[in-house]
């Protein structure tokens, strides 16, 4: 289940939603950093979150994560 950590602000995994926005519990995630080195339903642990600058969704994310990274340095084959 996704809560805030020690080692990070947040811990969750990520999602996406119907619109196609990347998400972990009330995170945006960057969409292009996701893409590019996550998949859907990998455990992450947020460094740092800003106020969402988009207008398209920030009612649903006020808050968006740019700097995340796999929870518990976990080896990836990807």
């Amino acid at each position: 289940m996704a809560k805030e950590t020690k080692e990070g602000i947040y811990k969750g995994i990520i999602e996406k939603d119907a619109q196609g926005n990347y998400f972990c519990g009330p995170y945006l995630l960057d969409y292009q950093y996701t893409e590019a080195n996550f998949k859907l339903g990998d455990l992450i642990s947020l460094k740092t979150s800003i106020a969402n600058p988009s207008g398209k969704s920030k009612d649903a994310y006020p808050k968006k994560s740019m700097k995340f990274f796999l929870a518990g340095d976990e080896k990836t084959d990807n």
